[in-house]
């Protein structure tokens, strides 16, 4: 497996060859697991629709679907891949994978072809398992795999199968999963997720308290992503309950939170808005919240205090990555019905961080500087990319590319990403400076920043703007931003369009690169 893992790994001391302490200092998600089935055998594990599978009958069916894996020579240390949307089986696959030491590659289905061909290939699985709807693509994305089809054909290997005994073959610093980061720079990255990762993310979330993972969790997000699969294996070995849906609608996200008592609720750009359209048009209210949220510089503050207030929870003010899980900064709340005068974070508890320069030394308090996290939650690196992983893990610590400031109290406040930077007359620009001034505003919905070529300056800010009033002109906006910004910040250009038209990827995130493109596109045409 071409990654790197922690310094115990890297110094020889992985598998079977660990030293003893390291051995038994490890723990895995299947002991875990095992635990809550013992001590609550009957209580409900996982849910969609009109299926409850009780913890008892959920490790029955993943002890199965191990020994049917075994038995056609899947082994620990291989790969499986999945193309499947939200399902009880998902959940099914990735625990029977777990018990055997063996890594599940979540594959994104919104990906192409050509994208999807891109990141089985990096996995390299025995078996591809998908659901009927992607059935036909499974010849066109892994032609050289063996395939399952989730349906007869999977109830047909667990029913011949017996329960796997034990409490799992693999070692704590095996994969669970592959998650894929976000291609908005080029083709995807395989993040390598391992047994020690995903336990210590749970205890982490625990520690934190806005993410803690006991009780009803709600899973719409894509199990292809950290915040869908972090989410479901962290509840399950806490001993809580997984409602699975089948993506987001707003209507079933509402009727859910109007009936179950929900621990965490993930809320992210994007969903936000018909949230609160759902809930205001239908007068359904919350059985009850713990927090909810996440991303909160990227939602516009007079919309973090409706959803709060709407929903009853407070909103995590949180920051992470697919490559770190939710440190290093998801301590802070934002209280309920709060518009927000800033958005500073605090430092999750059991990681460290550093704020560096271009040149990887630590700059001084109340200075922008990347930062770069160390703790047990980093992921194990890139598969089949060694070259980005040892660009990444440097000098003992992991970067992750993004510009921060860390101010006096100690708290960290989110600048932008340093690999998106507009570079005009030699001055840097952040995108999210602007968007934030721009999002503070009440007359605005969401704001997208992208740089464009400028013969004089090099390179100047452009914004697309998504209003919420219809007077809201050009000039209006290049106001808002000459009133709290630097001149040389202030956008050149202003396009208004919908919502639907910014796009995102999967975790909510702007692909600015994509609007790059239909601003070229807009000027070729002008």
């Amino acid at each position: 497996m071409s990654v790197v893992t922690n310094a115990a790994a890297a110094s020889g001391l992985s598998g079977g060859g660990r030293a003893a302490p390291l051995r038994a200092s490890g723990l895995g998600i299947i002991p875990a697991f095992d635990l809550r089935v013992l001590m609550h055998p009957a209580s409900p594990a996982v849910q969609q629709g009109r299926r409850t599978r009780s913890y008892l009958e959920l490790d029955d069916r993943t002890r199965r679907l191990a020994d049917a894996l075994a038995a056609r020579g899947i082994v620990r240390g291989d790969r499986i891949a999945v193309l499947a949307e939200n399902c009880l089986e998902y959940i099914e696959i990735q625990l029977a994978a777990a018990r055997l030491g063996v890594t599940v590659a979540c594959q994104n289905w919104r990906l192409s072809t050509t994208e999807l061909c891109h990141c089985i290939g990096l996995a390299a699985p025995k078996l591809l398992i998908v659901t009927k709807r992607y059935e036909q693509r499974a010849p066109l994305v892994a032609p050289d795999v063996a395939v399952l089809v989730v349906g007869e054909a999977y109830e047909a290997w667990i029913a011949a199968a017996q329960p796997l005994p034990g409490n799992g073959l693999a070692d704590p610093e095996d994969g669970i999963v592959i998650l894929y980061t976000s291609g908005t720079t080029g083709l995807p990255k395989g993040a390598v997720i391992s047994h020690r990762a995903m336990v210590s993310r749970c205890l982490v979330n625990n520690a934190n308290g806005a993410l803690a993972l006991d009780g009803t969790q709600l899973a719409w997000a894509p199990l292809f992503h950290m915040i869908g699969t972090d989410m479901v294996l962290g509840t399950l070995i806490g001993g809580g309950k997984v409602i699975v849906t089948d993506g987001f609608t707003a209507a079933e996200v509402v009727e859910i939170v109007g009936r179950e008592r929900l621990g965490w609720l993930n809320v992210m750009p994007g969903v936000v808005e018909p949230i609160i359209d759902e809930m205001t048009r239908t007068g359904i209210r919350p059985v009850g919240i713990r927090a909810i949220g996440c991303m909160a510089d990227l939602v516009p503050r007079h919309q973090l205090a409706e959803i709060t207030r709407l929903l009853g929870a407070p909103y995590a003010n949180s920051f992470g990555s697919t490559e770190t899980g939710s440190p290093p900064a998801t301590r802070s709340l934002i209280p309920i019905g709060t518009i927000p005068d800033h958005l500073r974070k605090e430092q999750s508890r059991f990681c460290d961080v550093v704020l560096l320069d271009e040149e990887d030394r630590p700059v001084a308090p109340g200075q922008p500087g990347a930062i770069a996290v160390r703790g047990p939650t980093l992921f194990s690196g890139y598969v089949g990319d060694e070259a980005a992983t040892a660009r990444d893990f440097r000098n003992g610590w992991f970067h992750m590319g993004d510009v921060f400031v860390r101010h006096a109290d100690g708290t960290l406040e989110f600048v932008d990403r340093r690999k998106y930077l507009i570079k005009s007359g030699g001055e840097n620009i952040y995108p999210a400076e602007i968007e934030r001034v721009l999002l503070a505003s009440d007359r605005i919905v969401d704001a997208a920043v992208v740089r464009s070529p400028h013969p004089g300056w090099g390179e100047v800010p452009v914004v697309f703007v998504v209003r919420s009033d219809p007077h809201l002109t050009e000039a209006d906006v290049i106001a808002l931003c000459r009133a709290a910004l630097a001149g040389y910040k202030t956008p050149k250009a202003v396009h208004f369009v919908g919502t639907d038209e910014l796009p995102r990827n999967a975790t909510g995130k702007i692909v600015r690169h994509e609007l790059e493109r239909r601003l070229a596109a807009m000027e070729v045409g002008a």
